[in-house]
């Protein structure tokens, strides 16, 4: 992304990292590592010590927003949420350290009441749930890899099936999904694709659309509608209830209950 330096590149996209060291779980997770969890329809938002109380609560109510739209206490997306638990999904943040185990947001990038951009929880927590969710809950639809539904829009979006899946220097002209970050894979870029639809979709996007033209051309939902059909319609077709709201930070449909760890 474009606030992500290189020297976070490396580790910023890690969703299922394995980790080192003593304290992992089975899953992957350093639970040496985290001090404090937050269970979010079993999601879990996980935090190290020096995290702030109030931010973690902010990241775990920015989840429940996304799987909760309607704020009434039940998940949106039964499937999603059911395969979310079952992969072990987690957010980890930290306050500087490389999170391990699972996708990272840290706390100087966490930012309430901020936009996207600058509030990086928009971003990493809809990974969290893209990734671990709908591409494994939907895999022939919302599938990471060559041949998906998703994937075939996106290979249109970047002018082809660009660089043998990998981030190009330049493309053709017409493209509108132009990812340079040679550190983003096919999988990656499949991840960041469903990001910036739908966060333009939601809104999220049409302050930014000169900074973000690097890498997204199309940053509200006229444009999203217009340019880019196959994906405006596999993000807004009922069968997979795709949420459709930015969250807020504004959630009570359940208890977020910090729960802590020596």
């Amino acid at each position: 992304m474009l606030r992500k330096f290189f020297a976070l590149l490396a580790i910023s996209f890690l969703l299922h990292g394995c980790g080192s060291g003593g304290g992992e779980s089975e899953s992957g997770v350093d639970s040496s590592m985290y001090k404090k969890t937050i269970d979010v329809f079993g999601v879990q938002v996980k935090g190290t010590a020096a995290v702030p109380d109030d931010k973690l609560l902010y990241a775990a109510k920015i989840m429940a927003e996304y799987l909760d739209q309607d704020n009434n206490g039940v998940a949106d997306n039964p499937l999603v949420t059911s395969t979310l638990k079952a992969r072990g999904a987690c957010l980890g943040m930290t306050a500087g350290e490389e999170p391990k185990g699972c996708q990272s947001l840290y706390v100087s990038e966490t930012i309430p009441g901020a936009r996207a951009g600058r509030n990086a929880a928009f971003e990493e927590i809809l990974h969290t749930i893209s990734e671990s969710g709908y591409a494994h809950a939907y895999p022939s639809v919302f599938g990471d890899r060559k041949g998906t539904l998703i994937s075939n829009a996106m290979d249109t979006a970047r002018g082809g099936y660009q660089g043998g899946g990998q981030p190009v220097s330049a493309y053709p002209a017409g493209a509108w999904y132009t990812y340079n970050d040679p550190t983003c894979d096919y999988t990656c870029m499949a991840t960041e694709y469903f990001y910036w639809g739908l966060t333009s979709m939601m809104g999220a996007q049409a302050q930014r659309c000169s900074e973000i033209s690097i890498e997204w051309d199309l940053c509200n939902k006229r444009l999203v509608e217009e340019k880019d059909a196959a994906l405006y319609g596999l993000l807004t077709n009922p069968a997979y209830n795709v949420p459709q709201r930015l969250p807020d930070g504004n959630y009570s449909g359940i208890p977020l209950t910090i729960v802590r760890s020596e």
